[in-house]
């Protein structure tokens, strides 16, 4: 791959370091906008739910329970906003929860996937997938169940316009929703021909020097696309070897497993931790309420 993906020809040493962090600055800013609706929606629901003070009082809750369980702000204020309601605020959230042993993640050299957090096994599916399809352009996205899409997680030798616009992809226009609404690895033989892109999309994608692409779905035990990985070409490309197709659908199909683990178990214990600390909330009222209303 060209230096397009990797930083501008014009800064050199630690400017062009500087002009990175920067870039980085402002793609991450631009996914806390993209992100503000369903945190909101989530400090409403947690507000409501605890009779907090103000959202300012359940963003902490949010953050707390994040920062504990290693879980990004935003895949917890999802699991909110979707997963039913307790029972009773002052029991468990998922009673009778039974909790199962990580599945295997050594397709892409994980060794205690137990221990692992899901960023790090996401950039190493796509490491494996790079390697498999020997390129080193590419990114992976997590499914987005509250806006029907994908969203990118981890991307390497792509250009910022290309990161910027497919930061989030709807459910058609590009290979990648095609392989999710399909749940099938999905090769694009040349970019600049097939008819899955839109117009618009194609255009990014060949600017970023993509000529041809892989799209390989992380698959649940359910069946459901929990991800997807992609890999970018510089050249139009031909089928791949069935080796490596069933090494790569083998991944992805490990790597969804393990997805799926991790939001009924890691994301589920960082709810219930979350749900704790509401209902001591909660109770804290209840207390400060009858003290005043005694006195």
């Amino acid at each position: 791959m060209g230096d397009m993906g990797k930083g501008d020809g014009r800064y050199g040493g630690g400017e062009g370091e500087e002009v990175a962090r920067l870039r980085e600055e402002v793609r991450n800013l631009r996914a806390q906008v993209r992100s503000r609706p369903l945190i909101s929606h989530a400090q409403g629901i947690l507000q409501e739910r605890y009779r907090l003070p103000d959202a300012e009082s359940a963003f902490a809750l949010l953050r707390q329970s994040s920062q504990r369980f290693n879980v990004k702000l935003r895949v917890l204020a999802e699991a909110v906003v979707r997963t039913q309601r307790p029972d009773d605020p002052q029991e468990l959230w998922f009673p009778g929860r039974v909790r199962r042993k990580p599945p295997l993640l050594d397709t892409v050299g994980v060794d205690d996937p137990g221990r692992a957090n899901r960023s790090a096994v996401l950039g190493a599916v796509l490491s494996q997938t790079l390697a498999v399809t020997g390129t080193d352009m590419g990114n992976v996205q997590i499914a987005d169940r509250a806006a029907n899409g994908l969203r990118m997680e981890h991307h390497t030798g792509l250009s910022e316009h290309f990161v910027e616009f497919f930061a989030f992809v709807g459910e058609d226009g590009t290979s990648c929703a095609k392989a999710a609404r399909d749940v099938a690895l999905t090769t694009v033989h040349d970019v600049a021909a097939d008819p899955v892109f839109t117009e618009e999309a194609r255009h990014t994608i060949l600017v970023a020097g993509s000529r041809a692409c892989h799209s390989v779905p992380l698959v649940g035990e359910s069946g459901a696309c929990l991800g997807m990985v992609s890999a970018h070409l510089e050249r139009p490309t031909k089928d791949l070897h069935p080796a490596q197709e069933k090494a790569l659908v083998a991944t992805g199909h490990q790597v969804g497993r393990w997805l799926a683990w991790h939001e009924r178990t890691v994301v589920m214990d960082a709810l219930e931790h979350l749900h704790a600390l509401g209902g001591s909330r909660d109770t804290d009222a209840d207390t400060d309420t009858g003290t005043r209303s005694d006195s």
